[in-house]
């Protein structure tokens, strides 16, 4: 492992002797007035100045990475991974329409040869492929005609500037070489700046070992270097005026060989790390441990042996999902959305059934098709009536009114009948009801069979309306969460189909498409408000009994950090079930977060501007959509929303001309004065005042009930 800084600038202490050769970096910060700010300044530079060896803070993490390894031995790794495999295959889909295309190939054995020109093969490429990969992935999301922002560099480790390989290369400066970046240009800085990193790789020997050998001394060698340069670039931006969103606390690390490779996310925030400059690594390595979170991917292959780069599978996939992270760290949320571009994937399917002349162009739940005949063959074959059966499950995924399900949990066997076929605009849902209680209805949920590693985009949606709400569901329960106005679990288990099932004795599903499909069930049940203002049921009350029902499911959830993320009219119910006074109930959780990871549903008309803009809620994000949701269900014009740009626009012009809260004044004050709260509120960290609000909605509703009964009552 190099030594960044480079023996030449200091002594065998570490100490520097002379001006920092990163000084234009660390020096461009704000200039304060006050001499105590300039000199909390001055400490900082000169942290930032002493922390150049990364060797000495991986010695410095040495018993914490022991610890963590034993902490985990029952599991896989020791950290959590960066990027959930739904979401990678989201992203997958995405890209089907992009083109990538590395020029230079990575070299076979980068260090199997002593030839100086075998690395230097393995740098150019590495440049080449960060170079397509930020090139197609800009045009793709962002802008197809804009110039790119962006340029690839190398650091050189001797005094930590930035140079195009192929220069350094003729210069002499291979040895020195010891990461690649993706840079923002910077006019005034051309040579490039710390702070103007994006995204590092570092180009290591036997990468690809650490995925097999589990060598725990390579393994802390690795991360903590690459955890230094984390930690470096973190402070860079501190000290500087980077254009990198200031709400960004996060940096992706590459780690890669000739041939596999891996990502490395730290986030947290920097200001927590105590500037001792007599002990910068010492503070480093506590503010790691403490107050960072560290995330490393699986190490996968991202290059055959010809040195062309797989593209679409796994391993190239992660590094440039990181890399789409890194850039709209920079350039915000995309103008083409990751969920839209994806949502293509059925009309390329499509297109594509139609040149091989398919016959019925449908696609069913299970992604199984029914191919036209186009010869009949005299030949008179046997067919299995079992196997008939099968075909006839996997194209009949939407259940028929008065069909029973059966579903099988660890500890019961349960029946429900279908008695209502109801559909939320994309997927379809059942109103159910128990085989021996036939009088309580439910709502039934089918999800997409766990064995699809590659499932349809409309098994993605119901992975997160089944497997990931029942997560959620089971989550509350354990919490104790009790409040009318969310959903209760009432059962989830798997299809128990009809026939004979031929399980293997190892465990897993047989060969019938609906074995092994999860279930999940739950109450209550009611109307959408989309159904009710379709049908010209959701006026003045209804609006402030929901947004007051809403709220405090919201606040309840929040109670156990718990955020929904997916508020739109499909996702609130009205029940009734014969009560004098009806109440709402916020539905659809499978988008609700959890950890800091999760990411919530991108809706271009209910989803609040922080989540257009950075892909994470705010505070006051849940509430934001709910007052979106309040005004276009009370009549507000319902503008034709076709990018993630159009719909911010959109949200400046209203909320800056008011246009939502005069709406919502004609409806009523109390949600007038709460559209200004949530507008105050908006993209700031602080909470919301949950408790308030319901106070002051229930007030209206009670007045509003009391006038009803004297009416009613003369």
């Amino acid at each position: 492992m190099r030594v960044v800084g480079g023996l030449g600038w200091f002594g065998g202490d570490g100490m520097a002797r002379g001006g920092s050769p990163d000084h234009e970096s660390v020096g461009s910060g704000t200039k304060k007035s006050s001499v105590s700010s300039s000199g909390k300044s001055q400490n900082w530079k000169e942290f930032l100045h002493r922390f150049v060896d990364s060797e000495i803070l991986t010695a410095n993490l040495e018993n914490w990475f022991e610890e963590i390894t034993e902490q985990s031995s029952n599991k896989t790794t020791a950290f959590d991974v960066p990027f959930e495999l739904i979401d990678l295959q989201k992203f997958d889909y995405a890209l089907e329409g992009v083109s990538f295309q590395q020029l230079i190939r990575m070299p076979s054995a980068v260090y199997a040869s002593t030839s100086g020109a075998v690395e230097a093969t393995a740098y150019l490429a590495i440049e080449d492929f960060l170079h397509t990969s930020v090139k197609s992935l800009w045009e793709a999301f962002w802008s197809q005609d804009g110039p790119m922002p962006f340029y690839v560099a190398c650091l050189y480790d001797a005094n930590l500037k930035f140079y195009q390989a192929e220069k350094a290369i003729a210069n002499g400066k291979l040895g020195g070489l010891c990461a690649t970046a993706i840079m923002l240009k910077n006019p005034r800085h051309p040579h490039g700046k710390w702070e103007d990193i994006l995204e590092v790789a570092l180009l290591r020997p036997d990468i690809g070992s650490l995925a097999v050998e589990r060598d725990q001394k390579s393994f802390s060698s690795v991360i903590g270097e690459a955890l230094f340069f984390a930690v470096r670039i973190l402070l860079s931006r501190r000290l500087s005026r980077s254009n990198v969103s200031p709400s960004s606390n996060s940096v992706f690390v590459l780690l890669v060989d000739s041939q596999y490779g891996g990502v490395v996310k730290v986030e947290g925030d920097v200001n927590k790390l105590e500037c001792d400059v007599n002990n910068v690594y010492g503070c480093a390595a506590e503010w790691i441990k403490s107050y960072s979170r560290i995330s490393v991917s699986p190490i996968d292959r991202v290059w055959n042996k010809l040195g062309n780069a797989n593209w679409g599978d796994i391993g190239a996939l992660q590094v440039l999902f990181a890399t789409f992270h890194c850039l709209a760290q920079y350039a915000g949320m995309p103008k083409n959305s990751v969920e839209d571009l994806a949502a293509d994937h059925s009309c390329r399917l499509q297109t594509r059934r139609s040149e091989r002349q398919l016959g019925d162009t449908r696609v069913n739940g299970n992604g199984l098709f029914q191919f036209q005949q186009r010869s009949v063959s005299p030949e008179i074959v046997e067919v299995q009536e079992e196997s008939i059966q099968i075909m006839d499950s996997a194209k009949s995924m939407k259940m028929e009114i008065g069909s029973v399900l059966w579903l099988e949990d660890s500890d019961y066997q349960k029946g429900y009948q279908i008695n209502e076929v109801l559909d939320d605009g994309e997927i379809p849902y059942y109103i159910a009801s128990p085989v021996e209680d036939p009088g309580n209805d439910l709502f039934l949920y089918i999800g997409s069979h766990p064995s699809q590693m590659e499932p349809a985009w409309e098994d993605m949606k119901l992975w997160y309306q089944v497997q990931r709400q029942t997560k959620i569901l089971t989550v509350m329960k354990q919490k104790g969460l009790s409040d009318k106005y969310l959903p209760q679990l009432s059962a989830s288990g798997r299809i128990i189909h009809q026939g004979k099932c031929r399980r293997p004795s190892s465990g897993g599903n047989c060969v019938n498409p609906l074995c092994g499909t999860p279930i999940l069930v739950t109450s209550p049940v009611g109307k959408t408000i989309a159904d009710m203002v379709r049908a010209g049921q959701f006026g003045r009350d209804e609006a402030i009994r929901c947004c007051h029902d809403c709220l405090s499911a919201l606040s309840t959830a929040a109670s156990a950090g718990i955020r929904h993320g997916d508020i739109r009219p499909e996702n609130i119910i009205c029940v009734r079930s014969g009560l004098r006074q009806p109440y709402y109930v916020l539905i659809g959780w499978g988008h609700a977060i959890l950890e800091e990871r999760d990411r919530p549903a991108m809706n271009l008309h209910f989803s609040s501007t922080y989540v257009l803009q950075e892909g994470k809620l705010c505070s006051a994000s849940d509430a934001e959509s709910l007052v979106y949701l309040l005004y276009f269900c009370t009549g507000g014009d319902l503008p034709d929303l076709d990018s993630v740009e159009g719909a911010l626009q959109w949200r400046e012009n209203s909320w800056s001309k008011r246009l939502i809260q005069q709406k919502l004044g004609d409806i009523s004050a109390v949600l007038k004065a709460f559209a200004d709260y949530v507008d105050s509120l908006c993209g700031t960290p602080y909470p919301m005042d949950y408790g308030i609000w319901l106070r002051r909605l229930k007030r209206h509703i009670n007045e509003d009930d009391h006038g009803k009964e004297i009416n009613t009552s003369s």
